[in-house]
């Protein structure tokens, strides 16, 4: 009876032993961007959001220790699954933050529902389509897609500066349809007419025969490129003697693009765009943490103010660090309490408040900018309007949102 007992509370004692030793354990979580490829300057602010979140909470959270492993992508979804796959298979990571780009969102929702146990929290992929077409439990996303991105923008641009006519050039995928429908919807809804549509692959070069058809007699030009893409159109326009107004896709306007080698940049400024942020807004809590970012990194190593990935990696960084905290860093198989807090959380973020709907997608706010150049010479985005509590569905009727069609290119019917 003894011997029992006592071999009864060595086994209690190595069991208990067993489970503190592993929540002891370091949290390992898996960091997914664009670290390769046409979209690489946006991944490597990306990571340098994450950095600064962990860097805030001491790499620490629900008292264990955080430590990550990084995966690289080039924005491709074959890139995407091949690197989430490792990080889940081979270095046993107990989440995802990533990824960065729009169509390696929509290969991760679909990788997700092979791994119902492992969570995934969006980097910054802005694709309706992650989360508003079969959605993944185990996926959430902490951004607004790129439709939510351009609510405000298609008003503004007719009704305040007068442009009823325009053209449109765009990367030719997934991101840029849904940005490029938020945009739409609103200007045409607002009376304008969209007369061309110009779609380019990702990481095109030579952008001689896209400038060559642009039509003449449009009042601007709409261009949803960024990373390298902008940069090289931009070039290749004022050399052509391009002088059209610009309208600018999110990622267009961007710091990634704004802080960009080169004279060609300055075409930018006076363009009006819109996204979740605006690099000189005066919020309190926006400006300290403007000013985390720079103290974070030395300034040769960063742009002058985060940009919207950074921002992005940010945000689903705290949300994670928050909710580890809520749940004392324990990740049990299927992290139950750790997904009902991702779902449940109010997020207080820098460029507002972020709550999620029953897809796990952001409600948020949406900026409308233009770009200025600063005291400093360099260029940056001030606020014209902010518009909050922006749904998937545009705070329309899910009926009616869905009569517009899914993003593609010919979405929406305008013009």
């Amino acid at each position: 009876m003894i011997r029992t007992l006592l071999s009864t509370v060595a086994a209690t004692a190595l069991l208990t032993g067993a489970a503190v030793a592993q929540d002891s354990d370091p949290i390992k979580i898996g960091f997914m961007a664009t670290l390769e490829g046409t979209y690489t300057v946006l991944g490597e602010d990306g990571l340098r959001g994450f950095r600064l979140a962990l860097k805030q909470a001491d790499d620490e959270a629900g008292g264990r220790k955080i430590e990550y492993v990084i995966a690289p992508t080039d924005a491709s979804p074959d890139s995407a699954v091949r690197a989430a796959r490792k990080l889940i298979e081979q270095d046993e990571v107990d989440f995802i933050i990533g990824p960065l780009s729009g169509s390696e969102g929509i290969a991760l929702r679909d990788l997700a529902k092979e791994y119902p146990d492992v969570t995934i929290i969006n980097g910054a992929s802005g694709a309706q389509e992650t989360t508003y077409v079969d959605s993944a439990p185990n996926f959430f996303r902490f951004n607004m897609d790129g439709a939510q991105w351009g609510v405000g923008l298609g008003e503004y641009v007719a009704n305040e500066k007068g442009w009823k006519y325009v053209a449109s050039v765009a990367e030719d995928y997934s991101f840029a349809y849904t940005n490029f429908l938020g945009f739409a919807h609103g200007f045409c809804e607002a009376g304008g007419e969209i007369v061309e549509r110009l779609w380019v692959p990702l990481g095109t070069k030579d952008f001689s025969s896209i400038i060559a058809a642009l039509p003449d007699d449009v009042d601007a030009v709409y261009l949803g490129l960024g990373g390298g893409d902008a940069v090289n159109f931009l070039n290749q326009y004022q050399q052509a003697g391009g002088d059209a107004n610009l309208i600018g896709g999110t990622i267009m306007v961007d710091g990634t693009v704004l802080s960009s080698k080169g004279s060609a940049k300055a075409a930018l400024v006076g363009t009006p765009a819109s996204g979740p942020q605006a690099d000189t807004w005066d919020d309190p809590k926006w400006q300290e943490y403007v000013k985390a970012y720079q103290d974070a990194f030395p300034p040769e190593e960063r742009f002058p103010s985060p940009s919207l990935l950074a921002t992005a990696y940010y945000n689903s960084t705290e949300a994670a660090l928050q909710c580890l905290d809520q749940v004392n860093g324990e990740l049990p198989k299927g992290q139950e309490a750790f997904r009902q807090c991702l779902s449940s959380i109010e997020l207080d973020a820098p460029n507002g408040k972020i709550t999620l709907d029953d897809n796990r997608q952001a409600i948020g706010s949406n900026f409308v900018i233009e770009v200025i150049e600063g005291d400093d010479g360099n260029l940056a985005t001030k606020m014209v309007n902010k518009v909050d509590g922006i749904t998937q569905t545009l705070n329309m009727e899910k009926a009616d949102f869905d009569k517009l069609g899914r993003p593609g290119r010919d979405v929406p019917d305008c013009g």
